[in-house]
């Protein structure tokens, strides 16, 4: 005698099978699998950079980039070809610095390199006062300026214009009114 099997017999016969008994242990946990490295990673395999090449009028990116510092002021200095536009925090270098000595340390590196009038200039500055921005945007012009034409390096570095200068204010030490001032002493 042959038996008929069917679909609710099937699923009757391997649905017990496939829960656990109840006083089974529950199953561990499936640990990932750790990445191996079979060789290290060479210098040479990582890619340097480079500044950008320049590209035609019509292309797209023609930028060179350059970061400076001062005080507790960071500019983020960009160069391209174009007709002197000099455009700090969106305005204009005459609106942003009311000084004369603050323009002129500014447009500095631009006179060195004799580019007056043939590059277009954006800068995003921040932090610190005057004084520090201006020395902040003299060093990034002069970082991009070298990434421009390498052969500015050494005029702009014998200006100064590529050195960060390291001095900072100096913290305020407990016990003191500032840095070094202590406070009034009375004797009597």
């Amino acid at each position: 005698m042959t038996e008929i099997i069917t679909a609710s017999a099937v699923s009757a016969v391997e649905t017990p099978a496939a829960t656990p008994p109840a006083d089974a242990p529950p199953p561990a946990p499936i640990a990932p699998v750790a990445a191996t490295v079979t060789e290290p990673v060479s210098a040479a395999a990582e890619p340097t950079r480079t500044a950008p090449a320049p590209v035609s009028a019509a292309g797209a990116r023609n930028f060179f980039w350059g970061t400076g510092r001062r005080k507790s002021s960071v500019a983020r200095v960009r160069l391209a070809p174009g007709q002197g536009t000099f455009l700090i925090n969106q305005r204009k270098v005459e609106e942003f610095f009311r000084e004369r000595r603050d323009r002129n340390q500014v447009q500095g590196p631009i006179a060195i390199a004799n580019l007056t009038g043939k590059i277009d200039i954006r800068v995003n500055v921040h932090g610190g006062g005057c004084t520090g921005q201006a020395g902040a945007i003299a060093q990034g012009l002069g970082r991009a300026l070298s990434s421009l034409d390498p052969a500015l390096r050494k005029p702009l570095q014998d200006a100064g214009f590529l050195t960060r200068d390291s001095r900072m204010k100096e913290r305020k030490k407990y016990g003191l009114r500032g840095a070094r001032r202590a406070f009034q002493f009375s004797k009597r």
